[in-house]
């Protein structure tokens, strides 16, 4: 009888029994949320006649059955999830209807099946997840025809056939996953053009070749091609050389550093191919190169004087320059650093970053900072960079790490931070040691802490600054448990090619805000939607992404102002009465 209503909200209960047909009626529904419940029973076909249903939320109950081709009547759908169920049957080829979608998963059911085609008419599509079920066939290479998709999830099914190529048409897209299937053929060299990737699983297929053309993906940051059957030398290069060896095993003719196998250029086949007359040739050319070595050698050498007639010397590369941007460094040269930490010695490591490592060195005056030495290579357009790093040092606020110095060189780009006992707010939330309990109280400063430096980057710095990567590891907690934003103001710098620019989207999968990773325009409110994700994580205690859900899915950025307002007076009520 609520024919008016236009969000029905009943998530995380105790429901059980069917979905009632009735709620076909509520023609003017919005937002229908049933999701975390024990709701069982087929759904119903009478869902298909709320047109106007924008949100339709079924996941983790008992559901069984087909999902209904009805539903391809709710024409302004945007978002469907039926995560974690029973469903089997097939992928409705009616959803090609739902053109305003943009969210869609179907993971963890029992669908079977081949993917259908029509799925890649959903033009609007930034989500596909249809792990996890017993979905088989080759990929349609028609899903390359999904420009705006950020997130694409295939993986624990029975896919098979080669990756498609037109998966480098894909340029926003950010996480692949296509592990746990029966795929075959070389990796798509067109998966180097994907400069938004940042996380690529190929694990357990029976895909071959070599995986040079992924060095070319300098935003990638979770790399996993193990068990398969590649070859080839692993590259070292870009940010290859952060992934460990598990990215790599189960791949008997992958060789290279990171697994400690040496690659040998000539193979016993090649060796096998050599002529008995090549051999003639060869044997016969360095017998004469010896003679003339030898004749060379017997004659008397005299070196030529100087033209200052002083000794010749060797000339040595003059050592990097270390740059002072704090007096808490006053008196320091690279050398000094060298020695302090042993050459930037492993156990001085304390966290790895997406585009760096962080030492700890502790400096003569017995006060510790921390170096961020970077993966990127030597910086293109080196006085660019070394003019933002200026700027950055130049930035003094209470809840901003402050940059004390830097020093670029082909031999590694250095850069030197405030040193922050209590490390990051992500090691505090979700890190394996959990060293501190955070109350609420503690939780409200650090959530303050942050809003105000990030407002400081925006309103106050000349000129303004967007951070780009807003985080809970990028939230690092002093002595005091007060929050410091760091990495800020040098994101743009790190771009590894300046020709991808206006494409190249920054930031941690979880956190962007979709409006930039669908039209790549960068302003403050991107931050504020990254800075929305943390308050979640604050107030949840949930990491922004994880197996089941991300925490983006509940906060849309129109809304994000009200929830910040809502997410202070949720704090302020647990702080008052626990």
């Amino acid at each position: 009888n609520l024919t008016y209503t236009e969000k029905l909200y009943l998530q995380s209960n105790k429901l059980t029994g069917p979905i009632p047909p009735e709620l076909g009626n509520m023609t003017r529904l919005h937002y229908l949320e049933l999701n975390d419940n024990q709701l069982s029973g087929h759904i119903p076909p009478e869902l298909g006649k709320l047109t106007d249903l924008f949100d339709l939320n079924l996941a983790y109950n008992n559901l069984e059955g087909p999902i209904p081709e009805n539903l391809s009547s709710c024409v302004n759908l945007n978002s469907l999830n039926v995560y974690g169920n029973w469903l089997n049957g097939s992928i409705p080829r009616a959803f090609e209807k739902l053109e305003s979608m943009t969210y869609l998963n179907l993971s963890s059911n029992n669908l079977k099946g081949p993917i259908p085609i029509e799925l890649s008419k959903i033009g609007n599509l930034d989500t596909l997840d249809i792990s996890v079920n017993k979905i088989s066939g080759p990929i349609p290479s028609s899903i390359g025809d999904l420009e705006h998709l950020l997130k694409l999830n295939l993986s624990n099914n029975y896919l098979v056939g080669p990756t498609p190529a037109e998966f480098g048409n894909l340029r926003s897209v950010m996480e692949i996953d296509l592990s746990s299937n029966h795929l075959s053929g070389s990796i798509p060299q067109e998966l180097g053009l994907l400069q938004n990737l940042m996380s690529l699983k190929l694990e357990r297929n029976n895909l071959s070749g070599d995986i040079i053309s992924l060095s070319n993906c300098f935003s990638l940051a979770i790399l996993n091609v193990s068990y398969n059957n590649l070859y080839g030398d692993i590259p070292t290069v870009n940010n290859f050389s952060r992934f460990p060896p598990d990215s790599f095993i189960g791949n008997p003719g992958l060789c290279g550093y990171w697994l400690n196998s040496p690659c040998h250029a000539t193979q016993s086949s090649q060796r096998a191919s050599i002529s008995k007359a090549a051999i003639l040739g060869i044997a016969v050319g360095a017998l004469f190169i010896l003679l003339m070595i030898l004749v060379a050698a017997c004659r008397p050498h005299n070196p030529p004087a100087s033209l200052d007639g002083c000794e010749n010397k060797p000339v040595s590369d003059p050592s990097p320059k270390l740059v002072i941007l704090h007096m808490n460094m006053a008196l320091h040269v690279y050398e000094d650093i060298m020695r302090m930490t042993e050459n930037l010695s492993e156990k001085y490591i304390i966290g790895y970053g997406a585009s760096s490592t962080v030492y700890k060195c502790v400096l003569k005056n017995c006060k510790p900072v921390a170096i961020k030495r970077l993966y990127s290579h030597y910086p293109q357009s080196l006085k660019e960079f070394e003019t933002e790093l200026e700027t950055v040092g130049s930035i003094k606020h209470r809840n901003l790490v402050g940059l004390q110095g830097y020093s670029l060189s082909p031999y590694g780009n250095l850069l030197f931070y405030d040193y922050m006992e209590n490390g990051s707010l992500w090691d505090l939330l979700h890190g394996p040691s959990k060293k501190k309990k955070l109350d609420w109280d503690s939780r409200l400063r650090i959530a303050l802490g942050a809003a105000q430096g990030l407002a400081y980057l925006h309103h106050d710095c000349s000129p303004r600054i967007i951070h780009r990567d807003v985080k809970s590891s990028n939230i690092l907690l002093d002595k005091d448990f007060e929050a410091h934003l760091t990495d800020f103001g040098i994101a743009r710098s790190l771009c590894v090619s300046k020709t991808h620019t206006s494409t190249y989207v920054m930031g941690t999968i979880g956190y962007i805000d979709p409006e930039y990773a669908r039209t790549s325009r960068l302003n403050e409110k991107s931050d504020v939607y990254s800075y929305g994700i943390v308050l979640l994580e604050l107030l949840t205690g949930r990491k922004a992404v994880d197996n089941e859900s991300n925490l983006h899915q509940l906060v849309s950025f129109p809304n994000v102002i009200c929830f910040i307002h809502l997410f202070a007076t949720c704090f302020l009520f647990k702080v008052t009465f626990g």
